[in-house]
């Protein structure tokens, strides 16, 4: 069987930009998947929402097909109990209302100032080792690995064992292999599980003793739901720290605005999530039945594959949308998602994002990369876009 492109990920001269080959297309486009059958390309703003909004419109695992190709894949199954981002209501529902309450913005508030705390430690770090330094290893990396584990109580002592999982769950296109990140799920959830046996026998003050207290969860449901969040918030935010040191130092007089104006930190936040845009190959939903979108009628059973970057980018919703401006009121961005599946951890990403690059500047005014922009590798086939490696220097 001869494979198609299916959706266009080879970013152009700017790596913050979207993909050049999805520039100046229809809002709703017809879209060949790898395996020949054709779905639909949203890229509109607008557009976007409607159909993340439109309980028409499905998750299902079962029902997903994946816009480009990774090789030899497994048949479709229903989402395993617990993983409720591949379910529809009201077993999504069920699952999600269980973790509302971790995730409020009350409760962000009071990590906050553990959330500071880990941050100034690796600062502290960085500057005893003096420059150059890989921002992603010293800083992107381990900071939101440690903010999850306190968050689920899990060891950080064996962030090593997640990060390299992680590290194979996201890698770009066919340089893992199924089998292999299959595995490497397994390896989470097991590794999930043996928390949470040791929280049925001697509960702490964490998400995942909470879990276990409230009753209504099997262990395979809670190690699941753990492996989630896990790899969920710490993937991301170590992207979108990393690229957006490397998106502000790239674009140095809006770097020194949010010098000179600390409190544009949240606000720097929301734009640079809707400048950059990491998860920028999905979502993946399935039409339940047939529905009007954009002037185009998409038909029960279809694919529809969704650009995060180019929503993100619709000029219709944000006037020049190539620029990045932290005074922008961004707030809107589909970056989160939208709709009933909309990220769950946004408010704990915020705060850690707020507090880190806010953080980080302030501690090393100076600072700019070490290397030339040619070298910094950004994978542009793993499933969320940030840099390898992020080499900083200052002073």
């Amino acid at each position: 069987m001869t494979l198609h492109p299916g959706l266009p990920l080879e970013r152009g001269a700017c790596p913050f930009d979207p993909p050049p080959a999805l520039r100046g297309r229809p809002a709703v486009e017809p879209l060949t998947y790898p395996d020949g059958t054709e779905g639909w390309l949203v890229t509109g703003y607008d557009e976007a929402r409607a159909v993340l909004a439109d309980r028409r419109v499905s998750a299902r695992a079962e029902l997903a097909r994946v816009p480009f190709d990774l090789g030899p894949m497994p048949a479709p199954k229903p989402a395993d109990p617990g993983v409720f981002t591949g379910m529809d209501d009201p077993q999504h529902h069920e699952y999600r209302k269980l973790l509302t309450g971790a995730f409020t913005v009350r409760r962000m508030r009071l990590l906050e100032t553990r959330v500071t705390e880990i941050v100034e430690e690796h600062l502290a770090a960085m500057a005893a080792a003096g420059p150059p330094v890989d921002l992603v290893t010293a800083f992107a990396r381990p900071v939101p690995a440690l903010v999850i584990c306190e968050l689920l109580g899990a060891p950080y002592d064996r962030r090593n064992e997640f990060q390299a999982y992680a590290a194979k769950m996201f890698a770009a296109g066919t340089e893992v292999s199924m089998d292999e990140r299959l595995a490497a799920v397994t390896g989470v959830v097991t590794f999930i599980a043996e928390q949470i046996r040791a929280k049925r026998a001697e509960p702490t003050d964490d998400l995942l003793s909470d879990l276990v207290a409230e009753g209504s969860l099997n262990d395979e449901e809670l190690a699941n739901i753990g492996m989630m969040l896990l790899v969920a918030g710490f993937e991301t935010t170590r992207n979108m720290l990393a690229l957006g040191t490397y998106a502000l130092l790239e674009n140095p007089e809006q770097l020194a605005r949010l010098e000179a104006y600390p409190s544009l930190a949240a606000n720097a936040v929301e734009e640079l999530m809707r400048y950059l845009s990491v998860i920028h190959i999905g979502p993946i939903r399935t039409a339940l039945e047939d529905l009007e979108v954009g002037g185009r009628t998409i038909k029960a059973g279809d694919s529809i594959t969704i650009s995060v970057p180019m929503a993100n980018r619709d000029p219709k919703r944000y006037p020049e949308p190539d620029v990045l401006d932290l005074g922008r009121k961004a707030i809107g961005h589909v970056g989160f998602g939208h709709g009933v599946h909309q990220c769950l951890g946004q408010q704990l990403a915020r705060v850690e994002m707020r507090i880190a690059l806010a953080g980080l500047f302030a501690r090393f005014p100076d600072l700019r990369l070490a290397v030339p922009a040619a070298e910094i590798v950004l994978p542009e086939h793993a499933s969320i876009y940030g840099p390898v490696g992020l080499p900083v220097a200052w002073g």
